[in-house]
């Protein structure tokens, strides 16, 4: 079935021709409020992104992703492989709190938040902007031929390119082994360890490729999100959206002509200036409604306002709207759909929070040595070999730790015959020996409970098997 002509625009991306091939996009220099709106956002969110690794809460780094150690810091809170079950509540709470936006606003998070979007328009473009020139002059530089001043202004950006993809790999970097360990292997010299030099350099050739190449079709194709939104909006979604009812009226778009009655004549207020596909960053029509591509950067909302007051129309022709706003005036409602998304977000931040205050700062971990049954010594002492670890979460050493029997009347002895020291962010493991009494067993398998004790101070409790004779009343 042929796709009718008002609809060819779905049958493809607005960055590849009609051949299949990339159809570079020079979007024009976007100016207006939205834009002024998020350059302020967008430079105290990369303020923060660069920032982070190096702000500490009570020594621990603010952010921390250490997947080779297995080491989690969220907002100051260090997270460890035992509080995996934590770190993965955070992980849905931030899924759904996208979700619950995206339901109600669309793709805001991409033109606001996103660090592709806010790196691509905020950093690498401007940097476009500022060798190259607006739109037309990249669009004429781009068909030039490779002269002297299309070699030097290409160079000096794809440096330039580079040395900011070089800094971003560094902070990635420092999100994944640390700050400390970051600054360093600086200060010891990049070739004193030529694995992370690799690795850093292979982070700085993906940021390179990504923005000064794939650019934005990692919004158009790569990112899951895109597809994502095409499933949770719906018509009282509040997106960036072109009023049709208006733009067109009866006889549909036109361009303006001076001192025409535009009511009368029956136009819509749309002057057909192209100014709202110039300046898309992904090459999109919004007119054409909304789009896989959109990624809600607004910045054909001030090309557009822009336009209708040189041409004294009212602005919002492009503005933020449902398709239920525009087709038929009605106001942005919280129903039935974003209060549940609403309810599942508070609960699990609930959940959270409950969890976090329940956790302690030592987790203690008692098993009996695999493959050993118990040993029956004299004065019928019963006797079971365990193996310990124990994990400090804070940023202090524990000192003076011990463990004792709380369940039951009977003796624990280390293999180190003394009391041992567990280090701030780390680990202590041991083998323990746990004897009881065979008149203090009542069954062939009792559950201990143990302490954990720094001096006198008991810091953590923990449960294990103790075997026993299967008869022994």
């Amino acid at each position: 079935m042929e796709t009718p002509n008002n609809e060819k625009f779905r049958d493809s991306i607005g960055t590849v021709n009609q051949e299949g091939k990339r159809s570079w996009v020079f979007p024009k220099k976007p100016v207006g409020k939205f834009y002024k709106y998020r350059t302020w956002v967008s430079y105290i969110l990369l303020l923060f992104l660069f920032s982070a690794p190096f702000i500490k809460i009570n020594g621990n780094q603010f952010l921390l992703f250490n997947v080779l150690e297995r080491r989690f810091n969220i907002f100051g809170f260090p997270f460890w492989p035992q509080d995996f079950h934590l770190f993965v509540i955070s992980m849905i709470i931030g899924v759904v709190f996208v979700i619950l936006f995206t339901v109600a606003f669309g793709r805001i998070f991409c033109g606001w938040i996103c660090p592709q979007t806010i790196f691509m328009e905020m950093v690498f473009r401007r940097i476009e902007y500022w060798i190259e020139g607006d739109r037309g002059k990249q669009i004429r530089l781009a068909k030039q031929a490779w002269n002297a001043e299309k070699i030097r202004k290409r160079v000096l950006k794809w440096i330039l390119f580079f040395i900011i993809s070089f800094l971003i790999a560094n902070i990635f970097l420092a999100y994944l082994i640390g700050s400390d360990q970051l600054i360093r292997y600086i200060t010891e010299g990049p070739f004193s360890h030529t694995s992370t030099l690799i690795s850093l350099l292979i982070f700085t050739a993906v940021f390179y490729f990504i923005f000064a190449w794939f650019r934005e079709q990692v919004c158009v194709i790569a990112c899951p999100y895109g597809r994502l939104q095409g499933v949770l909006l719906d018509k009282k979604s509040i997106v960036v959206a072109y009023d049709y009812k208006r733009g067109e009226k009866k006889k549909g778009r036109a361009k303006f002509k001076k001192n025409e009655d535009r009511a009368a004549s029956g136009k819509g207020d749309c002057i057909d200036c192209s100014q709202c596909v110039q300046v898309c960053p992904t090459g999109i029509d919004i007119r054409n409604g909304t789009q896989l591509e959109c990624v809600n950067c607004t910045a054909c909302i001030d090309a557009c306002d822009a336009m209708m007051e040189n041409v004294d129309l009212p602005k919002g022709l492009i503005r933020y709207a449902s398709e239920e706003n525009i087709a038929e005036k009605k106001k942005f409602t919280f129903n039935a759909r974003l209060k549940g998304y609403t309810a599942v977000l508070l609960i699990l931040i609930g959940v959270l929070t409950g969890m976090l205050f329940l956790r302690n700062d030592v987790e203690a971990t008692v098993l009996r040595l695999p493959g050993q049954l118990y040993e029956k010594k004299e004065n019928n002492i019963i006797r079971n070999v365990y193996t310990f670890k124990l994990v400090n979460k804070t940023t202090e050493s524990i000192q003076d730790v011990h463990f004792k029997l709380i369940s039951h009347a009977g003796k624990i002895e280390s293999v180190r015959h003394e009391n041992f020291e567990v280090p701030k962010q780390g680990l202590s493991e041991g083998t323990l020996f746990i004897d009881i009494n065979q008149a203090a067993l009542e069954t062939d398998k009792e559950r201990l409970k143990i302490g954990v004790y720094s001096g006198e101070k008991l810091i953590e409790t923990t449960k294990a098997a103790f075997l026993g004779p299967r008869s022994f009343r």
